[in-house]
Formats: C-alpha cells, sequence, structure tokens
C-alpha cells in the first residue's frame, strides 16, 4: 500500500513538473521575442485562462489533466473524460474566457493604476486571446458555448476564420480549419446524438446571452486597450 501510494504521489508530481516545464519553456520562448516581463505576463493570463477549465471540469465531476504549455501555440487542458451532454461542455467552454477575462480586466486596472505600459500591453494580449478564443467554430471555446446554442452557429465562424487568415495568415489556423470540418459538416447535414444536445430554451438563451456579452465586452476592450497603447507610442515617440 506504501509503495502504491509512493507510485501515485510520484505521478502526480511527474504531471505537475511536465505542466510546470512546459509552462517555464514558454516563458523561455516568449521572452526571447518580448522580454521576460511581457511574457511572464502573457504566460500567466494563459495559465488563467485553462485554470478555468480545469476547475470547471473538476466542478462537473471529469477527470483532467494540468494544464500544457507549447510557446507560440498557446496551452490547452486534457479532458480524460468526455463532458457527458452539450451544457456541460459549454459551462467547462465557458470558464476558461470568464477567468482569462477577469485576469485581463485585473491586469488592465493595475496597468492604469501604476501608469504602466507594460501591464496595458499585457492586458491587451488577454484581451485579444480570450475574444480569439470566442471564434463560434470548433475546437475553439466559443464553438464549445455555441453547441449549446445551436450547432449551425458554427458556420458564421467560417467566414471569421478565413478573414483572418488573410488578415494574418498562420498555419495554425490552416490546423483548426482541417480539425473543425468534420465536425462543422455533420452539423450542417443535421447529425448529431439528441440526447448530448438536448438543452433547454431558457438554457439556450443563457448561453446565448453569456457568450453575446463576453464577446462584445472583449471586443470593446480590445479595441480601447489597443487605441491606448497606439497613443501612448506617439507620445512616447514624439518625446
Amino acid at each position: 500500500m506504501k509503495l502504491l501510494l509512493l507510485l501515485l504521489s510520484g505521478a502526480k508530481f511527474g504531471k505537475l513538473a511536465m505542466s510546470s516545464g512546459t509552462m517555464l519553456v514558454s516563458v523561455f520562448a516568449y521572452a526571447l521575442v518580448y522580454g521576460w516581463r511581457y511574457a511572464a505576463g502573457f504566460v500567466v493570463l494563459l495559465l488563467c485562462h485553462e485554470m478555468g477549465h480545469y476547475i470547471a471540469a473538476r466542478k462537473r465531476g471529469l477527470a483532467v489533466g494540468a494544464p500544457t504549455f507549447i510557446p507560440f501555440v498557446g496551452a490547452w487542458i486534457e479532458l480524460k473524460d468526455m463532458p457527458h451532454d452539450a451544457e456541460t461542455e459549454a459551462y467547462v467552454g465557458m470558464a476558461g474566457p470568464m477567468a482569462g477575462t477577469l485576469a485581463a480586466v485585473a491586469c488592465y486596472f493595475i496597468a492604469r493604476s501604476e501608469g504602466s505600459s507594460l501591464l496595458l500591453a499585457v492586458s491587451y494580449a488577454g484581451f485579444f486571446l480570450n475574444l480569439f478564443n470566442l471564434i463560434p467554430l470548433p475546437p475553439f471555446d466559443g464553438g464549445r458555448i455555441t453547441a449549446a446554442v445551436s450547432r449551425r452557429i458554427w458556420i458564421i465562424g467560417v467566414p471569421v476564420l478565413v478573414a483572418l487568415f488573410f488578415y494574418r495568415p498562420s498555419p495554425m489556423l490552416i490546423l483548426i480549419a482541417v480539425l473543425a470540418a468534420p465536425q462543422l459538416w455533420r452539423a450542417i447535414k443535421g447529425e448529431a446524438d439528441p440526447a448530448y444536445y438536448a438543452v433547454s430554451a431558457a438554457t439556450r438563451m443563457e448561453y446565448g446571452a453569456l457568450y453575446v456579452g463576453l464577446a462584445a465586452f472583449l471586443a470593446i476592450m480590445t479595441h480601447d486597450v489597443h487605441e491606448m497603447l497606439v497613443g501612448a507610442a506617439r507620445v512616447t515617440g514624439h518625446g
């Protein structure tokens, strides 16, 4: 029994070490490009986002792994148990952007209080990151949330993804499109498990309102903080 407990504690330590290790590697990689202060702040915001998913999954009784980070790709948690229904999937999906947004808001207010352009830039990254994740297309969080409202909303995500690719071409967007295509096709054809997507009208309205409200807030904050950063850069340039 003692040996079993030791092995289990060792496994848990190994998972924690792996998560912490990938987090430190991400900080190091981002620091090479943006400096360590910005890198640390950005990775902390990523952690807050993923911990939102982690805590929500645990609250719903789902087995979940610690966050894993990959530099310039992002981070994710491994759901070892699949959600029982679309509402559970939406609940876990919504928790990440909510936690990430709260962290970005906290960073924003500290930045304004301290007059820190660095923290303001970190908060902008947080707002943009969480807005990006709300694209209504799987495997984005937005695709998981809107699945509880209507999977046909995913069709709206297609032109958004295409526009993003032409605005900022990235292999990651191509990979996301490949991953999303089979699920999108099934949604268009109306193929679905009726029991899995059996969500009450009140729940659909609740998640729909939360999604639209959060997306609108993040869009406003992303725009406004970007304008603040541009204004600050002009003042510094003139100085």
